[in-house]
């Protein structure tokens, strides 16, 4: 089974579209899925990324073949083009730096948007779906990939634009989860 976290509607509706996903509940959450994926919205931050992430844990048996993927968007400085898909290996937060993967980049997870350049790479979510995946020992595969949504600039951010840069580079992130899922 994939199961996905992602923060917002519109980052899911590429998948649910492209998967042919249906709606449903579980417990406080939207749920999508079909018979190989679960995609929950958790909405924005760390908290709720580590809450909607644990409640699909919680809910569902964990098998050797399972993968969890938390996909979204980013900001990232100039360096990367808006659309760029980049595979996360580690995240700063709170002053810590966790690495899970040291040929992958280095994602700075906030606690709110930022216009602040200071970062290369940054979101709201991704500590939150780490912290859930990593501290459950039956979890074997998971993956944080995030798309380049904006330079910094959160009010360029739309629902459209989101779901559109998620849609095109779908195909990428399948080729990437393929790597380990099948």
């Amino acid at each position: 089974m994939l199961y996905i976290v992602t923060a917002l509607k519109p980052e899911a509706q590429a998948f649910v579209d492209k998967y042919k996903l249906t709606k449903s509940k579980l417990q406080n959450y939207t749920l999508f899925q079909n018979q190989d994926i679960k995609l929950i919205i958790s909405g924005l931050g760390v908290q709720n990324a580590r809450l909607a992430t644990q409640t699909l844990i919680n809910h569902f048996d964990i098998s050797d073949d399972d993968f969890y993927l938390n996909i979204g968007i980013c900001a990232a400085s100039k360096e990367h083009n808006i659309g760029d898909l980049i595979e996360i290996g580690a995240i700063y937060h709170e002053d810590i730096c966790y690495v899970f993967d040291t040929t992958k980049a280095c994602i700075t997870c906030l606690d709110q948007e930022s216009s602040n350049t200071q970062h290369k790479i940054a979101d709201m979510e991704s500590y939150g779906f780490y912290d859930a995946v990593i501290h459950n020992p039956a979890i074997k595969n998971f993956h944080i990939l995030k798309v380049v949504s904006d330079h910094f600039e959160p009010q360029k951010v739309t629902k459209e634009k989101t779901k559109t840069l998620i849609f095109h580079a779908i195909d990428n992130i399948h080729t990437i989860i393929n790597k380990d899922f099948s």
